[in-house]
């Protein structure tokens, strides 16, 4: 029963993704049989206006922490998991929080996540955002790593992005980095993703705004900073991510990132349906053996009405268009 769930849990989860599939189909295992490999007809890819949306929230952010966000969206389910599992054990710091954040099952991109609570928090409460972002990621990352360029050229080009106290900003050719000034320190920037690049850009649909999330006018503030000391020992932790902009890859420990067991399916390139080696594989964990989540309350699939924490649902309330978006209304 758990298998059929997990199963039907991640077929009802995918047509969430913001590019709509073509056709997909799914077959139901009977008591004695594994399910068989989900199968899909390739779709056309996302432009590069709705990638430039897609990463908007996050292209501002120091390249590491932008590499680990890209990497984890692939694993939206785990990204629950692991936001409710730090809502739990928010008496954990330190030494302590990374220790306990190692044992869990989660992707390496998950846990390292799991260093900057408000970051998650944000990608749980916004899933729908996050599954459309990891659906990029798995079959365009070139693209996304191309989008996130241009929004960092355009909060430039409008004033928005320089070097300040907490980070540094250093334009290499046609490429701009974002490192943190203080190496054993990380602060992640608030700003309205929608206003900070100059002309506004139009709000994805159903993004959640909650107070805190970021700050309201045009510019760029910092908040407080994140010690990573304690996690620099893990091989998850920040700096052992990063990018490599000429060919346009996450890289983690030096190497080109590959998301497995992830929770999309590939389009194009001759790939077809779920992609997990031999494809989705039932049971307590999915293909090679690493545990997964199961199905949590409140945790729905299905257009925009994709459920994801905190009583967060997409459609009818905080979304994009002629530039309105939540948290102080139009601009």
């Amino acid at each position: 029963m758990k298998s059929w769930t997990t199963a039907l849990l991640i077929a009802s989860f995918l047509s969430c993704s913001h590019a709509p599939a073509t056709a997909q189909e799914s077959v139901v295992p009977t008591a004695d049989q594994k399910p068989e490999a989900v199968q899909g007809e390739a779709v056309a890819g996302q432009t590069p206006e709705q990638l430039q949306q897609l990463v908007a929230p996050i292209a501002l952010y120091p390249d590491a922490l932008v590499a680990q966000i890209l990497a984890a969206s692939a694993y939206p389910m785990e990204i629950v998991e692991a936001d409710r599992w730090v809502q739990q054990h928010s008496d954990l710091k330190g030494q302590q929080l990374a220790q306990a954040v190692d044992q869990q099952s989660w992707d390496v991109s998950v846990k390292a996540i799991a260093q900057f609570p408000s970051v998650l928090g944000n990608m749980d409460k916004n899933l729908s955002w996050t599954s459309s972002l990891g659906d990029a990621f798995v079959n365009q990352q070139q693209d996304v790593l191309d989008a996130v360029q241009t929004m960092r050229k355009r909060a430039q080009q409008a004033g928005n992005l320089k070097t300040s106290p907490q980070e540094n900003v250093v334009t290499q050719g046609q490429t701009i980095v974002i490192q943190p000034a203080n190496p054993d320190v990380v602060y992640v920037p608030t700003y309205d993703p929608w206003l900070v690049y100059g002309p506004p850009v139009v709000a994805y649909p159903g993004w959640f705004w909650y107070p805190g999330l970021y700050a309201v006018g045009p510019g760029i503030s910092f908040g407080f900073g994140f010690g990573i000391g304690f996690f620099g020992g893990f091989g998850w932790g920040f700096h052992h991510w990063g990018f490599d902009w000429h060919d346009r890859f996450v890289r983690h420990d030096h190497d080109r990132y590959e998301a497995h067991d992830h929770d999309h399916f590939h389009r194009g390139s001759g790939h077809s349906g779920f992609h997990g080696d031999s494809g989705f594989h039932g049971g307590q964990g999915s293909h090679g053996g690493r545990p997964r989540p199961q199905a949590r309350a409140g945790f729905h699939g299905g257009g925009r009405g994709f459920h994801g924490g905190g009583g967060f649902h997409g459609g009818g309330g905080f979304h994009g268009g002629g530039g309105f978006h939540g948290g102080g209304g139009r601009r």
